[in-house]
């Protein structure tokens, strides 16, 4: 299915004249503060959100997984899909590979059909974590870190395979989260575990091409609920440190333990130069499940307040990479993810009004009240007509999520590919 410029214009029609009063409304009221609104437009303009391949399905759970119908079975349709997306909302032009989920057949095509849609390639990420049906040694007891040399060869070759896949399609970084850990007292060495790791990702390392990233993730437990090797932001920092200065921690808002402090994890990565990039979602228990911003969207903007500030004050900190990584359990993934990309702009739109400069004199003044004031003032504007007008001048859906359902995206999907198609990875 196609979105034509003509769709877009009729849906947006509908709502045009309201977003121009909107609109109107809040750039004079932030001109009359000293804000440049045509400055924060085009930031918003320019901020991309890559889609991993794996979220176009259904997602899944240990007790089952429910298809929302018409998924994408080949990653030409994921890549149809993200091209949905990115018409819509002008914020996704970019797709995270999954390997093997998602190994071309041709790459030829899959590079035309990513141009045509103007999608490039984000990081390749890669799978340690599951036996593959041709693997001879198992992961069952781990990859990078196991006892065995054999299984810690064949998880490193597997990331070098993901990283030369990436070089034929045009990416420039290698995600790699490990599920490395033991469930039971006494089950492995913590020493011999993490030097292991280290050691294998020094290997991987080796291999990097010199104009990529090798961005390192953590998770304090699941799947296994004793120890995970990689557990937190300080593990994932002494890993990359010693890889070298093009390895990087990569920080998941899902993959924390309950009230950790998320902002500050950030603002010292940045600090160190260390910060490579976010995996968006939300959570209220424990993973990184559900849409982002819908459980704690002031913590998603007191980290957008950080990154801001680290991306002007940190200039040693490369480029961030941006994506989303949640699973779409019940909800139509399209719509999830439309959802999603609206509640981090949102969260960046806020964390732009933020005067940076009046909150530091605040702060070195100790007058903690207009601190407070400073960040909740930008967190309570409606800062939806920034967002709006950035994609309606770029092409976009004035709204997005209304557009998909008045063109029945959903339904004509179904009607090309089933009720019954399975989307491949998850």
């Amino acid at each position: 299915m196609k979105i034509k410029q003509s769709h877009i214009q009729d849906t947006n029609s509908k709502s045009l004249q309201s977003h121009e009063e909107s609109f109107d409304f809040l750039a004079d009221k932030l001109n009359n503060k000293g804000v440049n609104v045509n400055n924060l437009i085009a930031k918003l303009k320019e901020f991309q959100v890559a889609i991993p391949s794996w979220a176009l399905g259904a997602g899944g759970t240990r007790f089952g997984r429910f298809s929302f119908y018409g998924e994408p079975s080949s990653l030409e349709q994921k890549l149809e899909d993200i091209g949905l997306l990115n018409i819509l909302t002008q914020t996704a032009g970019a797709i995270s590979l999954h390997i093997p989920w998602d190994i071309p057949e041709d790459y030829n095509t899959i590079k035309e059909l990513a141009n045509s849609l103007d999608i490039k390639f984000d990081a390749v990420n890669s799978n340690t974590f599951q036996d593959q049906k041709k693997s001879k040694e198992s992961y069952k007891y781990g990859s990078l870190s196991n006892t065995s040399e054999a299984v810690r060869q064949q998880a490193i070759q597997h990331n070098i395979d993901v990283i030369n896949i990436g070089k034929k399609l045009g990416s420039k970084s290698l995600t790699v989260w490990l599920a490395d850990g033991s469930c039971f007292p006494g089950q492995n060495n913590f020493q011999t575990a993490f030097q292991n790791t280290q050691d294998s990702l020094k290997s991987i390392y080796k291999e990097l091409p010199n104009d990529w990233k090798m961005l390192i993730e953590y998770k304090p437990f699941e799947p296994n609920f004793y120890s995970t090797v990689i557990q937190d932001w300080g593990t994932s920092f002494m890993l990359a440190d010693e890889c070298g200065d093009r390895a990087f921690s990569l920080v998941d808002l899902g993959h924390h333990l309950p009230n950790s402090n998320i902002e500050q994890i950030v603002s010292i990565l940045m600090l160190k130069g260390k910060l490579g990039g976010f995996h968006f979602n939300d959570s209220k228990y424990g993973d990184d499940d559900l849409t982002v911003g819908c459980i704690k969207p002031y913590a998603l903007f007191l980290i957008f307040n950080e990154l801001v500030y680290g991306m002007e004050n940190n200039t040693r900190n490369p480029d961030l990479a941006w994506m989303i990584d949640a699973s779409h359990n019940i909800k139509d993934p399209i719509e999830d993810l439309i959802q999603s990309l609206e509640a981090i702009q949102e969260a960046y739109a806020k964390a732009l009004l933020v005067d940076q400069n009046e909150l530091k004199m605040a702060q070195n003044k100790n007058d903690v009240v207009a601190c407070q004031e400073i960040l909740q003032n930008a967190y309570r504007t409606d800062v939806r007509p920034l967002i709006q007008q950035a994609r309606f001048i770029s092409g976009g859906a004035i709204n997005p999520l209304q557009a998909y359902r008045l063109l029945n995206i959903r339904e004509e999907l179904i009607k090309e590919r089933g009720r019954h198609s399975v989307a491949t990875g998850l």
